[in-house]
C-alpha cells in the first residue's frame, strides 16, 4: 500500500484535457519551508528562460493551479521547480509531499516578464530575489544567452535564515562548474546571499544593502547605473515595491515584452 504522501499525489482523478501530465524524477527538501523537484519535460514544450507555468496535482475533479517559475534552463531535458511549503495551502500542502514517480499537471502555455526580450541591451544584469523568487533566475543564469548579452551577471538572494540560501549557493556553484555552462560563465557570474535573521546581514533586507552600498562593496563593483545596468526583480510584494522605487529613483524604467526597458518585475506570484 502506498504512503499517505504518495497517495495524495496519485492520479485519483482523470487527467484534465489540454494539460501535460508529467512524472516527478527528483525531490530535495532544503528546510522545513523550502523544497525543489524535477519532472519529465514534454517533448513539445518550449519556453524562454525566466518564464513561468501553471502547475497542479491530479487530486481533485477541478485541480488547483498556481504559477511557478521554471527553474531549469531552456536546454534542460527535464523541468525544475523551487517551492515554498505553505501549511494549509491549496496546492503546496499537497505538493510538498510528492515523491519520485508521482504525477504533476502543467498547463501548456508559459509566460512571464523576466526574459531578455523585455530588457534593453546593457553591460551588467542584476537579478534581485527574495526566497523562492530566485527560481526564474536559476533558469536565467543557466542560459548561455545571458552571458552573450551581459559582461557581468549579479544574482542576489535574501532569505530569513542562512539554511534557506543553500539552494542558491548550490545553484551558483553547479553553474560555474557545469561542463556545458562554464565556458560561457567564466568569471562573469557573481552571487550575494544575505539572511535577515542571522549573520552580518541580520535585520538588513536587500533594499538596505543597496541603499547603504554594502551590496556593491561586498562584491567590489560599482553602484547601480541605468546607463549600463539592467535588472530583474522577483520576490514578495513589499520587496518588489521597494526595489522598484530604488531603481526608479536612479532613473531606471520598467520594461515589458512589447516595450523593453532597463528593469522588469514579475507580479504573477503576488496575491
Amino acid at each position: 500500500m502506498s504512503s499517505v504522501a504518495t497517495s495524495e499525489a496519485e492520479t485519483a482523478f482523470p487527467i484534465p484535457a489540454n494539460v501535460f501530465a508529467e512524472t516527478v524524477t527528483a525531490v530535495k527538501h532544503y528546510t522545513d519551508r523550502l523544497f525543489s523537484f524535477r519532472m519529465t519535460r514534454p517533448q513539445s514544450f518550449r519556453f524562454r528562460s525566466g518564464e513561468f507555468v501553471m502547475i497542479g496535482l491530479p487530486n481533485a475533479e477541478k485541480p488547483v493551479y498556481r504559477a511557478y517559475s521554471i527553474a531549469s534552463p531552456a536546454w534542460d531535458e527535464e523541468l525544475e521547480f523551487f517551492s515554498i511549503k505553505v501549511p494549509g495551502g491549496p496546492l503546496t500542502e499537497h505538493l510538498q509531499k510528492i515523491k519520485v514517480g508521482d504525477t504533476v499537471l502543467m498547463r501548456k502555455k508559459p509566460t512571464g516578464t523576466l526574459v531578455h526580450d523585455a530588457l534593453l541591451p546593457g553591460k551588467r544584469l542584476f537579478l534581485f530575489s527574495t526566497g523562492t523568487g530566485i527560481a526564474p533566475f536559476a533558469s536565467v543564469i543557466r542560459d548561455p544567452e545571458t552571458y552573450e548579452k551581459f559582461d557581468q551577471v549579479i544574482l542576489t538572494q535574501t532569505c530569513r535564515e542562512n539554511a534557506e540560501l543553500n539552494y542558491g549557493r548550490e545553484l551558483v556553484e553547479n553553474t560555474r562548474n557545469d561542463e556545458l555552462m562554464s565556458e560561457f560563465v567564466g568569471d562573469k557570474l557573481m552571487f550575494h546571499a544575505s539572511a535577515t535573521r542571522e549573520g552580518e546581514t541580520r535585520g538588513h533586507r536587500v533594499t538596505t544593502l543597496i541603499e547603504n552600498g554594502k551590496l556593491f562593496t561586498d562584491l567590489g563593483i560599482e553602484p547601480l547605473n541605468p546607463e549600463t545596468d539592467r535588472a530583474m526583480i522577483c520576490g514578495s510584494m513589499a520587496m518588489l515595491r521597494e526595489i522598484e522605487g530604488l531603481l526608479q529613483a536612479r532613473g531606471f524604467e520598467e520594461g515589458a515584452n512589447n516595450k523593453p526597458g532597463t528593469y522588469v518585475v514579475e507580479r504573477a506570484f503576488v496575491d
